[in-house]
């Protein structure tokens, strides 16, 4: 995955992501409150996922690394 193209597709679904030298910092555009930061792309575009999709699939998420 490329930042650039997270960077795209999160600001379609309302967020806003930046890069600070090895790390991507986030957070929702209408509500600032809502951020993080991560230190690789796919850890931050997993991030926005469970954050727009309220955590719903952490668990499964978890199961799938293990």
């Amino acid at each position: 995955m490329l930042w650039k193209e997270i960077k795209s597709w999160a600001k379609k679904h309302g967020y806003e992501s930046s890069k600070n030298g090895d790390s991507y910092s986030w957070s929702k555009i209408n509500d600032p409150n809502i951020n993080g930061c991560e230190k690789s792309v796919s850890k931050l575009a997993r991030a926005i996922f469970n954050d727009m999709t309220d955590n719903k699939w952490v668990e499964h998420q978890n199961n799938y690394e293990q």
